[in-house]
């Protein structure tokens, strides 16, 4: 059980690659042996299948459209506990009996909550499909929740919060940043919550909350692996098809960010920090809230500016400057609503942090002012695809990529048609988003340093 908070943004990066290779691959195999399928169920539940038969396994898994930028004002933290709570004891089955079942049969399980979607996942034979549907649809509505069980998870979630926040200077920094960047928009409180008020979650607004969200209705079902469409569909209709529809909820329209005109910067020293870091953020559009091509157009800018060893970033910090340890860029693009781009670098020997920003800010410049040639263009085309390709042998990651797209605001046809719209994508669009928003007096610097150089 996870959150995916701003101080996992480095690994949310290669779900977001992910996120953009299903097209490709799917052509590249014979027409019918990856075809995905999506239908609805009469109470509404979205479902998508997603056959691949190479290995005798699934992956299972039902995204409920609500996230911590989805909480009651005062309520922070309510989603991600309640994701703990539902692995607790159902009308129908003991606390701990849905776990032992899988490890039983040898499969694995878990969930994560994110801003904008929780979900629920297991892997197991495909024999085990229908037993995994039927715990999912049970305990979509048939949880259990007393005083004693509120009061124990809430322990733990609190504990969870001292040991992955409170304990990491680098987590504490970006909840700080987070907060800074987003001045009106959900984004800007953390996924775990505010301690504060963690502390007061209680039974009444659990129990508000499951009633309002854990509907099927508000949720997608996504399965994965080695199964036919017409097998999911009987089975989908046999357990989740019985719980009843939910109250219509309204459109998710959260606060509007007013216009970012200044420049800001959020400074932490630490004794725990040895190597000082940096990393500059910007407010720009996602894939959900761009206008068309915008968000194709900043991919491949992060890919290029900071994507990797051959970024030119980390070509000219790390390998010809020699005065970082690292240094890149990316762009978190599956959002609800505008999203961010971020940079970052660490000094390397002894290198000041400061040389290493101002060549991070002259690589930006750079693009701003000349824009990116048709050849670099071209070949982080070809690396996202290659990636993406290499990303379609993981089942797991297919459902990762339509679950999260479609909780998003996406459909089936948005993944599927990413490779035609990257590859429209132009020099000069990528100049242009990089004009219009990556801008030093609209930006939120956050430093991470070691104790003694507070005050300089």
């Amino acid at each position: 059980m996870t959150f995916q908070a701003g101080w996992l943004r480095a690994a949310l990066l290669s779900t977001t690659l992910a996120f953009t290779m299903a097209g490709p691959v799917l052509a590249d195999r014979a027409p019918d042996a990856f075809k995905v399928t999506d239908f609805l169920l009469d109470n509404g539940m979205e479902v998508v299948v997603i056959p691949d038969h190479r290995s005798p396994i699934v992956t299972h898994m039902v995204w409920y459209k609500i996230g911590s930028a989805d909480e009651p004002p005062g309520k922070s933290g309510i989603a991600h506990f309640f994701e703990h709570l539902m692995f607790k004891a159902t009308t129908n089955h003991a606390a701990g009996e849905f776990d032992r079942a899988i490890a039983d049969i040898g499969g694995s399980n878990n969930a994560f909550t994110s801003y904008d979607y929780t979900a629920y996942h297991e892997t197991v034979a495909p024999s085990a499909l229908e037993q995994m549907m039927s715990f999912e649809a049970d305990r979509m509505r048939n949880l259990i929740l007393n005083d004693n069980v509120i009061k124990t998870e809430r322990d733990v979630i609190l504990e969870e919060r001292r040991s992955r926040i409170d304990n990491n200077p680098q987590a504490v920094l970006d909840e700080e940043v987070d907060a800074t960047l987003w001045q009106n928009q959900p984004y800007r409180i953390p996924v775990i919550g505010w301690m504060q008020e963690m502390q007061q979650l209680n039974r009444t607004d659990a129990t508000a909350f499951y009633d309002k969200y854990y509907r099927p209705n508000n949720a997608v079902l996504i399965v994965a692996g080695d199964i036919e469409p017409e097998t999911v569909r009987a089975l989908a209709e046999k357990t989740y098809g019985k719980v009843a529809r939910g109250p219509d909820l309204p459109p998710r329209i959260r606060p509007v960010e007013p216009e970012q005109n200044t420049k800001r910067t959020v400074t932490l020293s630490d004794a725990r920090v040895s190597v000082p870091s940096f990393s500059t953020q910007w407010m720009v559009p996602s894939y959900h809230s761009g206008k068309p091509g915008e968000a194709e157009a900043l991919d491949l800018l992060a890919e290029i500016l900071g994507g990797g060893s051959r970024s030119r970033l980390y070509q000219a910090l790390v390998v010809q400057q020699g005065i970082a340890s690292n240094a890149g860029a990316f762009f978190q693009g599956t959002m609800l609503d505008d999203t961010s781009f971020t940079v970052y670098g660490a000094p390397r020997g002894d290198a000041k942090l400061a040389d290493v920003e101002a060549a991070v800010d002259a690589e930006v410049a750079r693009i701003v002012r000349d824009g990116v040639t048709p050849s670099e263009l071209e070949k982080a085309k070809d690396r996202y695809v290659r990636s993406m390709i290499f990303a379609r042998d993981k089942q797991d990651s297919m459902a990762n990529i339509y679950g999260a797209t479609l909780a998003t605001g996406g459909n089936v046809q948005d993944v599927q048609q990413w490779p035609d719209r990257i590859r429209a994508v132009t020099a000069d669009q990528v100049k242009a988003v990089a004009a219009r928003y990556l801008v030093l007096g609209r930006s939120t610097t956050g430093y991470l340093l070691p104790q003694q150089q507070a005050g300089n």
